[in-house]
């Protein structure tokens, strides 16, 4: 299916910096050959495309506060054995959030300064997964912060969608794990079964049209249901639909990867068109 931009989606890619060529457009700076940007069926090889950008210029998005939660001496989450079910079926936002903060269902509760589950009020179309925090993550209690945050900022500018707005503009970002793996240790499928839990009331709240997992574990959280799959290489899994509880999951490449090889930008600029195609057609 070819890629048609409105004038609206071409002004937003021309002020994050990107150029997109298509026919009748000419460019003082770029050869007029460059390839006309195309949605790469799944069979098919990645479209030629320009890359994703980061201004320069850009201002680094303000964190979300770190909200203060005290622990009650009777936590709403106590330390349990691995796999327990945790009972999150009926919480509203602020109950979530002040659960995952003194959550000990698993050892990862260990390495934590603050969970980064955020409260995130209203619909939204898009859901964004990306892997465990880092230590700037964990400091500002929120996910996607600092240059790779910047980075998924102007992604999401560019297919319409932003982290402060809700329903058809909106997206919600979250981690595969809540809290910052202790010194350096690797999140094990437990883990990633036990905080799974709080995804699944995320979802159910957030109610999104379409997921991007963006890294290897969100990829092993969203796609586990299909067994050895998940743990396939991310190139592999790219420019295919997977389902996770009915939802549409479209599988990427994390902006801290993006910004460390620049040449991959053109694959996710490719799997987010997929996506906003997907997301198209769930609202007709």
């Amino acid at each position: 299916m070819a890629l048609t931009l409105d004038d609206r989606q071409r002004a937003m890619l021309l002020e994050m910096g990107v150029r997109v060529w298509l026919p009748g457009t000419v460019f003082e700076t770029e050869p007029p050959t460059v390839a006309a940007v195309r949605l790469a069926k799944p069979a098919a090889p990645p479209p030629a495309v320009v890359p994703i950008a980061v201004p320069a210029s850009s201002p680094s998005p303000t964190p979300a506060p770190v909200r203060a939660v005290p622990v009650p001496s009777t936590p709403a989450v106590v330390a349990r054995a691995a796999g327990t079910p945790l009972d999150l079926g009926r919480l509203d936002w602020e109950a979530l959030a002040d659960t995952a903060a003194s959550c000990q269902a698993c050892g990862l509760c260990a390495g934590r300064k603050h969970a980064t589950l955020q409260p995130a009020p209203g619909q939204r179309d898009w859901l964004v997964v990306g892997d465990p925090p880092e230590e700037d993550e964990d400091r500002s209690a929120q996910a996607f912060v600092e240059s790779p945050g910047l980075l998924l900022d102007n992604m999401l500018k560019a297919v319409g969608a932003s982290r402060t707005a809700e329903g058809a503009q909106g997206a919600y970002a979250t981690n595969a794990v809540k809290c910052r793996p202790p010194h350096g240790q690797i999140p094990q499928a437990a883990d990633l079964a036990q905080c799974a839990q709080y995804l699944q009331r995320e979802i159910a709240l957030v109610q999104p049209k379409v997921i991007l997992a963006m890294g290897r574990f969100a990829i092993q959280t969203l796609l586990a249901e299909h067994g050895a799959l998940a743990t396939q290489p991310l190139g592999k899994l790219r420019g295919t639909v997977y389902q996770y509880q009915g939802i549409p999951v479209i599988v990427t490449y994390h902006p801290k990867l993006l910004l460390r090889n620049s040449a991959d930008k053109a694959k996710a600029w490719a799997d987010l068109c997929l996506a906003m195609d997907v997301r198209d057609a769930s609202v007709k």
